[in-house]
């Protein structure tokens, strides 16, 4: 009983730390029944014994307490005692089994003198316990390890649930932006880009629309695109008509004749150097977006932006003049677009048209037109009698009804910007047209690198509005730098993310730049080929707008060749400036300036000074003539021998016997010039039966016995080779001189210009 009454004093002695000594006393009491009559409390607390093994003798137990257990050892292990019934075990001696357990472990709660007698012992001279070495298990196997399937590990579920979250994506948004909308991090997003092919160097680099969204896709949330039609109200718009062609074949007064106006008049050569853009109230009510681009050469870049936003092409095409190579370049333009084409047959009241000339020339291009079973119309027309312009107006309406042509109204506007100029009162402006949804006034705006708030925005006439529709051009006023034409127009929320954007195009810009730079490498010639002299030519190129800017810059760098490299060091919109001059004066460049007024006097005067050249013109054809002829003077050409002359030996004449002063005997050879002339500073050639005999300098030309320096075709002369005396009656001897050959400004009919070595 007194086991008993100790088993259940446990609860009470657990927390006061002393339980380990009520079992072990409890253990301890010998057993009056003997081994073989154990009850079940004492079978189990003899079997906890055991367990504990070793661990009591470890214990600060009294001596008779370690004898009463040596005992029971020894009486457990020589009794051979029949099988014990199954009986069942109370509650409290299972807690007395999980406590010894527990004690087995060395988990149990030490009491105060416990805790102080083992750090007693832990500090004894001479007691160190020894370091348990680390167990090193030894591999016994020999046979080869069985191959297990690849089993992916599983992926922890985020924390966050995105599933729930939209986010807007735009074209050109950057990855930060990105990461900013959906809450993932840049380096997770810039791997997800890596695993899907796209190439991403920074976070400030721009992504398409399409990319955003797969990314989004795989971070796990909706996105809803801000410039997408999808889902939104489209109404319908009015078309947007691109008129192209070849120089001087009559566009301008075609529009000019569709808007009573008389624009072309007032161009500068009577051509068109500007990309415009015009709303035109038609007879029958309806309103068309028309732009009118330049036909010159140089102008390329100009017809390929108007037809990147149009939604027709018109190709004029003069009935007197036929295809040209302007108008196979509009085709190519269009075709590249996947726009529609109108022909319009130009100068039909003229006595020498031929349009049929013109259909079968655009047939044999590829062109299919009406008359030819295809679907592209062709309309007659006199821009000068006005004949054929309904037909031109119904033949337009029919195409936009045809491509069904509707805009979203709503929403943020989408715009393709066409032409960007400088204005000294009111900061760079930018002519766009309206895609789609709404251009409001305050709303900020990124134009590829260029950023700025919305201050005012202008019709095509000047007037001030409030808002931009879609297929209107206006013009925009409010951004902080110069954009570029062709660059689309992007409306974002606040200032903070179009100063980001800017930014990460501008670096993007600047990136490719150096990259173009360290591409463009220098070959090294071989030592023994004879390399050409190259000369340097730098140029500063001013212009009134961005296109003409680059038009200009793309005609002069067409003029590069194998003896001048033309460097365009700096371009501009705006008139000529002191820095400029500064700039000009620093690197020796010539300054050319298209469409601006003149400098001022004191700009003047500083060119002057620093012996600079200005190129000042308005007209295209006079600009490239001019910096054409100014590359050919900075060439240094390359020195070829030609053939001044030709004479034939009409007998031979010999000096012998004479003295020492006048020289060695000399042989004379009488000949007469049958071609050119002889120079007695060239190189003389003696060729007989075809063939170079000699050749040298001359050492005495004479006619009638007085030494000269040049004779003429038809005269005779005495010839004196230095250190040649082999010479027969009938040899041809040539006058040879050195020349040196400049390259060719080549203008063709469309305003193209090269210049040939």
């Amino acid at each position: 009983m007194d086991s008993v009454n100790s088993i259940d004093s446990y609860e009470s002695n657990r927390v006061g730390g002393t339980d380990r000594f009520v079992l072990l006393q409890a253990l301890s009491e010998p057993n009056p029944a003997g081994a073989s009559s154990l009850s079940p409390a004492t079978a189990v607390l003899d079997f906890s014994l055991s367990c504990l093994g070793e661990a009591a003798d470890n214990l600060p137990l009294s001596e008779h307490c370690l004898s009463s257990i040596a005992n029971r050892r020894s009486a457990a292990a020589s009794l051979q005692a029949p099988a014990v019934e199954r009986v069942p075990v109370p509650a409290f001696l299972m807690h007395f089994y999980l406590l010894i357990q527990k004690t087995r472990h060395m988990s149990f709660h030490a009491s105060r003198n416990m805790l102080a007698w083992r750090r007693k012992g832990e500090n004894a001279p001479g007691l160190k316990a020894p370091r348990k070495e680390k167990h090193v298990k030894r591999e016994t196997r020999t046979r080869a390890p069985v191959e297990a399937p690849y089993v992916a590990p599983r992926q922890k579920p985020s924390a966050k649930s995105f599933h729930d979250k939209t986010v807007e994506i735009f074209e050109g948004m950057t990855i930060l932006e990105l990461a900013k909308r959906t809450g993932a991090s840049v380096g997770s997003l810039q791997e997800i880009l890596k695993n899907v092919g796209e190439k991403v160097d920074s976070e400030f680099d721009p992504i398409s629309d399409y990319v955003a969204e797969l990314v989004a896709m795989e971070v796990g949330v909706n996105v809803r695109r801000l410039h997408s039609d999808e889902g939104a109200v489209l109404q319908p718009r009015a078309p947007v008509v691109t008129v192209m062609g070849h120089v001087d074949h009559g566009k301008t007064s075609l529009l000019d004749a569709l808007r009573q106006t008389s624009v072309a008049a007032k161009e500068a050569g009577g051509i068109t150097q500007h990309l415009g853009a015009f709303v035109v109230d038609m007879p029958s009510g309806a309103s068309i977006t028309f732009l009118d681009t330049p036909g010159h050469a140089a102008f390329s870049a100009m017809r390929a932006r108007g037809a990147a936003v149009t939604d027709i092409v018109v190709l004029v095409v003069a009935a007197d003049d036929g295809v040209m190579p302007q108008t196979l370049e509009a085709i190519s333009h269009a075709k590249a677009a996947n726009v529609p084409i109108v022909v319009a047959i130009n100068k039909c009241d003229k006595p020498s048209a031929d349009p049929q000339r013109v259909r079968i020339q655009l047939g044999s291009e590829g062109l299919p037109l009406e008359d030819l079973g295809g679907d592209v119309q062709v309309v007659e027309v006199s821009a000068t009698s006005k004949i054929g312009l309904d037909k031109l107006e119904e033949a337009l309406l029919l195409q936009a009804e045809m491509i069904d042509l509707k805009a979203r109204i709503d929403g943020p506007a989408q715009a393709y910007v066409v032409e960007a100029r400088l204005d000294k009162g009111r900061g760079p402006l930018a002519t766009a047209i309206v895609k789609s949804g709404t251009l409001l006034c305050g709303q900020h705006i990124v134009v590829g690198a260029a950023w700025g708030r919305i201050r005012a925005i202008r019709d095509m006439v000047g007037r001030a509005t409030e808002s931009g529709r879609p297929a209107m051009p206006v013009e925009i006023e409010g951004l902080k730098s110069l954009p570029m034409a062709g660059d689309d127009v992007t409306v974002v929320g606040s200032e903070e993310r179009a100063r980001m954007l800017s930014a990460g195009r501008k670096k993007k810009l600047e990136k490719d730049r150096l990259h173009k730079a360290s591409e463009m490498t220098i070959d090294i010639p071989d030592a023994s080929e004879e390399v050409p002299k190259r000369v340097e030519l730098p140029i500063i190129i001013k212009a009134d707008v961005q296109g003409t800017v680059q038009a200009v810059t793309d005609a002069v760098r067409s003029m590069n060749n194998a003896q001048v490299f033309v460097n365009v060091i700096h371009v501009g919109v705006g008139p000529i400036s002191e820095s400029d001059i500064d700039l000009a004066e620093a690197c020796g460049a010539c300054i050319v300036g298209f469409n601006i007024r003149n400098p001022p006097t004191a700009i003047t005067r500083a060119a002057n000074q620093a012996n600079i050249k200005i190129c000042l013109h308005r007209v295209i054809y006079h600009l490239l003539e001019e910096i054409g002829t100014y590359i050919i003077d900075k060439a240094p050409g390359t020195f070829e021998t030609k053939v001044a002359g030709e004479a034939e030996v009409l007998g031979i004449f010999e000096l012998t016997g004479r003295s020492k002063s006048k020289g060695p005997d000399v042989k004379i050879a009488g000949c007469r010039v049958v071609d050119g002339r002889f120079v007695k500073s060239s190189t003389m050639r003696l060729l007989r039966s075809g063939e170079i005999v000699f050749e040298g300098s001359c050492a005495s030309l004479k006619r009638e016995k007085q030494d000269v320096e040049a004779v003429g075709k038809g005269n005779e002369c005495g010839l004196v080779i230095q250190d040649c005396d082999d010479f027969q009656v009938g040899d041809i001897i040539q006058c040879l001189e050195q020349v040196n050959k400049k390259p060719k400004f080549v203008s063709t009919g469309g305003g193209a210009v090269r210049i040939e070595c």
